[in-house]
């Protein structure tokens, strides 16, 4: 069972170290983006249902990573 916890520990925190860098990634390009323009970053509603479609399609692909071969 003590093997079990460490799996999943591990797992838990190396798609948490994941998900941060590519977070922190994305705010960096988002800025970089904004200085170039030299404007303040402003993301509007379509960009952020964009995201949000882009964010569900790679969950969705993610998640077919377990399911059984056929």
């Amino acid at each position: 069972m003590n093997f079990n916890m460490d799996w999943k520990k591990r797992t838990y925190l190396i798609a948490g170290i994941i998900g941060l860098l590519t977070g922190l990634g994305t705010a960096y390009f988002l800025v970089q983006r904004a200085e170039m323009e030299e404007q303040e970053l402003s993301i509007g509603a379509g960009e952020g249902l964009r995201l949000g479609l882009l964010l569900l399609g790679a969950l969705r692909q993610i998640g077919q990573l377990t399911e059984e071969k056929s």
